[in-house]
Order: structure tokens, then sequence, then C-alpha cells
């Protein structure tokens, strides 16, 4: 349902007609003025970038992207994440997931009036990330009631990212980096955390000086030295594979 009765007839303007800087996005051909946003709003949006563009399922993502599914609709919201061509002009089409920074001063109408254009359009997520009164993100769906994720809990958008993402790393920029280092750590090495970084190299270094001093090791043995994460106990079997005869030394079985 449109928020401003005018939007329901036609407006005069195109994509064509904005330029990169104008301070206007288009909605059915009515312009809509979108002016600078304040310190707190941009430090988030920063969060939520860095919280978002290492997930391993995102094609794309950027901040305040021009989308144009149609000649008379641009959109660029705070955030975006879909397939985003590197060429000049408007993007062509939509993003999957946007996400919209709101603080004091929002222009509800409007902000409401954005959602819909975007999801008409194909958008399958858009999160309004409130920083005014109590933090929460409001998850809009096609045909579905608006729903709100409070702090502690976590948002997901399959099809868009392949993780969930919890509500604080879309605002703090502390809990962004912890998510975006974890993605990192993950594409680079396959693990989660540091420690399992640690427990896999201590498991090989195991498996290596047991190779080197002839000590047989079987493949349910090499397993199970391979998947412990204990690292104090990987950290025994280092000081213990100098002196053994056998593997079942190390594992407690001889």
């Amino acid at each position: 349902m449109s928020r401003d009765p005018l939007r329901n007839t036609r407006g005069p303007f195109r994509a064509e007609h904005l330029r990169s800087g104008d301070p206007y996005e288009l909605s059915n051909g009515h312009t809509v003025r979108c002016m600078p946003t304040g310190g707190r709003e941009a430090l988030a949006t920063g969060a939520g970038y860095k919280a978002l563009a290492e997930d391993p399922a995102v094609e794309a993502i950027a901040i305040d992207a021009g989308f144009a599914p149609v000649a008379e609709t641009m959109r660029a919201p705070d955030l975006s994440i879909g397939k985003i061509a590197d060429a000049p002009g408007w993007v062509h089409g939509i993003p999957k997931l946007a996400v919209e920074y709101a603080d004091t001063g929002q222009d509800e109408d409007d902000l409401a009036q954005k959602a819909e254009d975007l999801l008409s359009a194909g958008t399958l997520y858009v999160w309004v990330v409130r920083l005014h009164g109590p933090r929460r993100v409001e998850v809009h769906e096609p045909d579905r009631p608006t729903r709100t994720v409070l702090p502690g809990e976590k948002l997901e958008a399959p099809g868009v990212l392949a993780d969930a993402v919890a509500v604080e790393a879309l605002y703090d920029l502390d809990r962004a980096g912890e998510v975006s280092f974890r993605h990192v750590l993950r594409r680079l090495t396959g693990h989660d955390t540091l420690d399992a970084v640690r427990a896999e190299g201590k498991a090989e270094a195991v498996l290596s000086m047991l190779e080197a001093r002839g000590v047989a090791v079987n493949e349910d043995d090499r397993k199970r030295i391979l998947t412990c994460a204990d690292l104090p106990t990987l950290e025994r079997w280092l000081r213990l594979v100098a002196t053994v005869t056998s593997v079942g030394e190390i594992l407690g079985e001889a």
C-alpha cells in the first residue's frame, strides 16, 4: 500500500535524469530527497558492511549503490547485497538484501515506501536497523508480516547469506570485526576459531613425528588424532611422541 497518494500515479522523472551524487532517489517517477547521515548512522553502516562483506555466499556488497529495476524507480539502500556489475551508471536490477539504518529524524513514510519499492521489485529481504531507542532490526519480506529481531538474536537470509548474523554486528564495530574475522579465518583455513587452527597444527605435528620415528598409525588412530580439538591433550601427545614405540602409548591404550 503506497504511503503517498501521488505515487499511485507515475511521476515525470526517470533514473536517467539523475546523476551520481544527486541527493535524490526515485519512487514511481517521483523524487525522494536523501540527505547526508549523522555520525552514529555512518559508523553503524560501516559495521554492517564489515559484518556482511566476508560472508562466503555474498556475491557483492555496496554502500549507497543506486539500483534501477525500472525506468521510474531508482533506490539506493545504505547497504546492498546481490549482483552488482563493475560498470558506470545505476545498477540494473535489484539487491537481494537491502539494509537500511534509521536514526533520529527518520521520515517513516519515506522509509516504508522505500521498503515497498524494493520488495515489489524483487528484493528478498529488507532489514531496517533501528539506532534510536532500543536497538533492533525490523525484517521485511514479500507477502509476510514485518517482524522484529532483538540484540542477542540472529538474522538469517537464506539464498543470500551463508551464515546467520548477530543483530549487534550490524551496528557494533567490535562485534562486526569478530564476524568478519571468523569468515576470513574459515575461508583461509576451513576453521571458525584460532584454537581449531592450532589444534589441527598440533595434530599434524603428532602424526609427522610418529611417521618420522617409524611408529605405525592405522586409519582409525589417525582419524582420532586429527579430529581431537582439545589443546591440552594434543600438547600431552606431543610431549610423549618422542619416547613411545606405539601409537597406543600416546592414546592411552597401552
